[in-house]
């Protein structure tokens, strides 16, 4: 101690060294330059710092926010936030910008439970940190998500920004998804109000193509209908979301830092400023204007910010000295002003940008279908969803009580888009499920008919009572069916008068995975198998419910389905009550016109006074769509194909997340010419809604009830991917092979999945109204929901049917509801859509009227306020921006859009494809 006592010097000594020795060699402490913005006449660099942060891929979003789980990504978005925070309190022109809503709304709670000093609350109020770009709870995906779940979960983040921060986006920053939709560009990017939008993955021969005539920046007109009205400015980024090569400076990175030290080796600032420049000068000759974008980040970085910040800083300080370009921090939002001021014209874009192949061979299209249990699942939640808040509405939200946010926040976690695409690992998937399963949970397995309710036993004087709740806004008569053990029922409604019923035996196999699953998902053992399913038609009023009662028979009366077996000396056997007729050959087993089946398989006829089935058995496993055999170790992808001789001029139509339908050409792009590769994938488009082709007299059209893949790979064809399983990662980053497993009893086996298509055939201009209405009829389901008690009981204590709006009123069938909710404060949030395009339908392609005064009957409503369309600002304080656009110079149609709401007669008008969104006061 004695010694090392003796060594020291005196402090003031080591500073006058200190002091002494800097002025000799010229090294005083830099004070970097960071401030500034656009420079006019030089080229301008924006840095954009930013933290690509997934709601969960390889990790679950828990583990990815905590840092947990490290052996498989060393990832921890709550050290990016705190490290973030601290860079830029350190410097007022630094800035960033991040885009998760459900993380930010997590570090806030946290920051807040210990103390965070008062600074770091400020910045998250400030500019610095641009927290309103995108701003929805995730980065949804475009491809798989039905643009209803795309509103809502935008919706929700939107809100959370307003409320605690009170800022609107102004750019979409859609970086990462698989491709890029119609939709995202003029509905989830302009109607929301974002002025530009802002992504990396297209194509990479339309990238090439891009690059060469300087149009990675275009203006986008995603709408048919809406034009002009509803572009959006779109810039797609020269490589991926990170900087160019050699500009990378997370703590594990290998590129060369500015070493700007003259008192220590390898002083290099001439050198990396040169090197900046070339970067920057390389990416102006690609680019428009005097200004471009570098993304500085990546997936998770920023886990040690200044890192990044201090790279940043020296370069912009440097730039400047040197003096022949430009660089600031920047965000998206400066850069779009940066390119609306500099006057210039564009090009337009009018498709979308699927599909997506990184590079030849490589087309990412079997997401569209990847994970079908999952999506169907989500899909299931969301018409739940839609459903739930407005009884939620109708029943008024209780103080404390249980309310329908978890299930949002599960549901727009869900639309992540590593969620449900189905391209995050299993571990993960099944931490979606997890929190999905907050959802329904009356009958959490109907579709493979398993419902505990109806399957007790009806005990005698008692009936099984079925409340059925109808979402939409028009009358709804349908069949339901649910299962049972005894065919000896009797359906009654409210007045007593008895229903019509049809029995139809479930099979073995229905019954075999149902026993399977039960036990896989709810660890109960099977019991007794339902011996039937009861169908009969219900009738429940527009956005209300009717009552239905199950009772026991007198062991007569029961009606149960007619069974036909094939019969050779029939030619055909027609099944189908309405206008769709199916022919079946008793030979072959061949549905007619269809597809064509040359294996002679069989067929059973089953028919009945409300449906007819028509039963056939191609194998074990193609019958459910599952469990996919591997035991040859080659994975596969089911389809289904429907074959007609049509002559439809490689043309057909798809979906644009079940809201617009954009034309699809077999082989061809709108934007380049395709070197085709891949001919079966690079066709290959997602759908929502459906898909339809045309030979110009005749439409056929299939809709589904997820999101799944399709494409039309030959003349009068239709086919649809029904289920994939693989063998082998693909190389794509998850690490794992898509090979979905059921386990149960000590076994295991490949995903079993049963879901519907609806098939129709029209004539020529017809079919869009089937399309429209029964699109909405299948996102927006019958809720059932069951109890036992006596009849009598029953109609004595509760309200058996009934309907919030004027019983003589329903919407006209071009107008759905689709959103109506009990906001925080006791306002409701109202969503109206029209359905149609522009001429799409001539009946229904027209300005559509809703009466408020008669939706509303039982409530006095006293202000009505319209706003964007995540509900974030008022309608009438939407700022556009107008850009200019090569040959530009037809005239374009006007779209149609309602005129503002009056107070007084409260009636609102939509044009064709219009959303509307109010916010009610009662």
């Amino acid at each position: 101690m004695e010694k090392q006592a003796n060594s020291c010097l005196p402090f003031s000594f080591l500073v006058l060294v200190l002091i002494f020795f800097c002025v000799e060699v010229d090294c005083n402490f830099v004070n970097y330059d960071t401030g500034g913005g656009v420079v006019d006449g030089k080229l301008n660099v924006h840095l954009v710092a930013h933290s690509h942060d997934d709601v969960g891929w390889l990790k679950t979003i828990d583990q990815y926010y905590v840092g947990s789980n490290n052996s498989i990504q060393g990832a921890c978005v709550q050290n990016v936030l705190d490290s973030v925070v601290d860079s830029l309190l350190r410097d007022s022109n630094r800035k960033f910008v991040f885009a998760e809503m459900v993380f930010q709304v997590s570090h806030l709670d946290f920051a807040i439970s210990i103390h965070v000093e008062v600074k770091a609350l400020d910045l998250l109020m400030s500019p610095q940190l641009e927290k309103a770009i995108n701003g929805g709870w995730c980065m949804h995906d475009e491809a798989t998500s039905h643009y209803i779940d795309m509103i809502d979960q935008t919706t929700l983040g939107h809100s959370v920004i307003k409320e605690e921060f009170n800022k609107v986006p102004r750019a979409g920053w859609q970086i990462d998804p698989f491709g890029h939709s119609a939709v995202q560009a003029y509905l989830l990017s302009a109607e929301v109000g974002f002025e530009s939008v802002h992504f990396a993955r297209i194509d990479y021969q339309d990238r090439e193509k891009r690059k060469v005539d300087k149009s990675l920046e275009v203006v986008w007109r995603g709408s048919k209908t809406f034009g002009s009205s509803s572009q959006i400015f779109t810039n797609a980024f020269p490589v991926h979301y990170s900087p160019p090569p050699g500009f990378h400076f997370e703590v594990n990175d290998d590129s060369n830092l500015i070493q700007d030290d003259p008192s220590l080796y390898d002083y290099n600032v001439e050198q990396r400023v040169n090197d900046f420049i070339d970067a920057a000068l390389t990416q102006a000759n690609i680019t428009r204007t005097n200004h471009i974008m570098w993304t500085m980040g990546d997936d998770f970085q920023y886990q040690y910010a200044e890192s990044w910040f201090r790279q940043m800083d020296k370069f912009i300080h440097y730039i400047k000295k040197d003096g022949r370009i430009n660089a600031l921090y920047s965000t998206p939002s400066i850069y779009t002003d940066a390119k609306h001021a500099a006057n210039e014209s564009w090009p337009l874009k009018t498709d979308d940008f699927f599909p997506y192949a990184d590079r030849a061979h490589a087309y990412w299209t079997g997401f569209f279908t990847s994970r079908p249990a999952f999506k169907g699942y989500i899909r299931t939640l969301s018409g739940y969803y839609l459903a739930a808040r407005q009884l939620e509405f109708l029943v008024g939200r209780k103080s404390g009580g249980p309310n329908t946010f978890s299930l949002g926040d599960a549901l727009g976690v869900a639309q992540h888009h590593d969620a449900v695409t189905g391209t995050a690992k299993q571990h993960t998937t099944n931490d979606y499920m997890k929190r999905l399963a907050a959802g329904s949970s009356e009958c959490p397995l109907l579709n493979i008919s398993f419902c505990p309710p109806t399957e007790q036993d009806i005990q005698k004087g008692n009936s099984l009572v079925m409340v059925v709740y109808n979402p939409l806004g028009w009358i709804r008569n349908d069949v339901v069916r649910i299962p049972v053990h005894d065919a000896d029922l009797v359906v009654q409604d409210i007045s007593g008068k008895t229903i019509e019923t049809q029995f139809v035996a479930i099979d073995k196999v229905t019954n075999s995975i149902s026993e399977f699953y039960v036990k896989a998902n709810l660890g109960l053992p099977r019991g007794q198998f339902p011996k039937y399913w009861l169908l009969f038609q219900v009738s429940v009023p527009q956005l209300g419910w009717n009552t239905y009662f199950i009772s026991k028979g007198n062991g007569g009366g029961k009606r149960r389905s007619e069974f036909f077996p094939t019969d050779s000396q029939n030619d055909t056997i027609e099944v189908g009550p309405g206008h769709l007729k199916m022919s079946f050959s008793n030979a072959s087993g061949q549905l007619k016109r269809m597809f064509n089946s040359k294996t002679g398989i069989p067929v059973e006829i089953i028919r009945g006074p409300l449906v007819d089935e028509v039963r056939q058995q191609f194998s074990p496993w193609v019958y459910q769509v599952g469990p996919i055999p591997v035991d040859d170790s080659v994975g596969k992808e089911v389809i289904t194909r429907l074959t007609t001789n049509m002559v439809t001029n490689k043309t057909f139509y798809t979906d644009s997340n079940g809201r617009d339908f954009l034309k699809r050409v077999r082989d061809y792009r709108q934007d380049w010419n395709l070197s085709v590769n891949e001919p079966q994938a690079g066709n290959y488009y997602p759908l929502n809604l459906g898909i339809y082709t045309t030979d110009g007299k005749t439409e056929l059209s299939v809709l589904v009830d997820r999101a799944t893949g399709a494409a039309s790979i030959n003349d009068g064809q239709l086919e649809l991917m029904l289920h994939r399983r693989t063998l082998f990662d693909d190389s794509r980053g998850v690490g794992e092979p898509l090979d979905e497993l059921v386990c149960a009893n000590d076994q295991c086996q490949g995903l079993t999945v049963r879901g519907n298509y609806y098939v129709n055939i029209n004539q020529l201009g017809s079919g869009a109204s089937w399309r429209r209405k029964t699109g909405q009829e299948i996102y927006s389901p019958l809720l059932l929901a069951f109890a036992h008690d006596k009849r009598e009981s029953w109609i004595a204590s509760k309200v058996t049917k009934s309907t919030t709006m004027d019983p003589n009123y329903s919407f006209p069938l071009n107008v759905a509801l689709i959103t109506l909710q009990e906001l925080n404060d006791g306002s409701v949030l109202l969503r109206l859509a029209h359905l149609y395009e522009a001429e799409e339908d001539p009946e229904y392609s027209k300005l559509a009227k809703v009466e408020l005064k008669r939706m509303f009957l039982k409530k006095s409503i006293k202000e009505v306020k319209e706003m964007s369309l995540s509900a974030n600002q008022l309608k009438s304080e939407m700022k556009k921006k107008v850009w200019k656009v090569e040959g530009d110079g037809k005239t374009e149609a006007t779209p149609v859009r309602g005129g503002p709401i009056d107070q007084s007669a409260l009636l609102v008008e939509l044009g064709p494809m219009e959303i509307r969104t109010f916010v009610l006061k009662f």
